[in-house]
């Protein structure tokens, strides 16, 4: 089982990223997935996460209408499209799944059992 995280870079305010997050070893239909990022000298924060069951997919009140998550079951990847970048958004990356097909809301941290390395974004003129 296995998550690995690609993608980050340096990117200009205003502009845009996607990050990858390629899955090994389970089946996508059977786990929420979702992205969480950390910042230095901060906690670990949910950014999206995806709901199995119905496709749901829930953001961060600072993400919203700026990142979307998507699924592609065929590739077993899980991406992350990071549209209007701010310098806030500045954080090391992190995809993670949980063992479970229904999210209502979004969850932190503790609810994922499975994490990949993170990617570096840096958002900066």
């Amino acid at each position: 089982v296995q998550l690995q995280a690609s993608g980050g870079g340096l990117v200009q305010p205003g502009g845009s990223l996607r990050l990858s997050c390629a899955t090994s070893g389970f089946n996508l239909d059977y786990y929420a997935v979702g992205w969480f990022r950390q910042a230095p000298g901060k906690e670990r924060e949910g950014v999206s996460c995806f709901s199995p069951y119905d496709g749901a997919t829930y953001y961060a009140d600072s993400v919203k209408g700026r990142f979307t998550i998507s699924i592609d079951k065929a590739k077993k990847m899980v991406y992350l499209q990071m549209n209007m970048v701010k310098p806030e958004d500045t954080a090391v990356y992190y995809c993670a799944a949980a063992h479970t097909v229904i999210v209502t809301k979004m969850n932190g941290p503790n609810f994922y059992d499975i994490w990949g390395q993170g990617t570096q974004v840096t958002v900066s003129s």
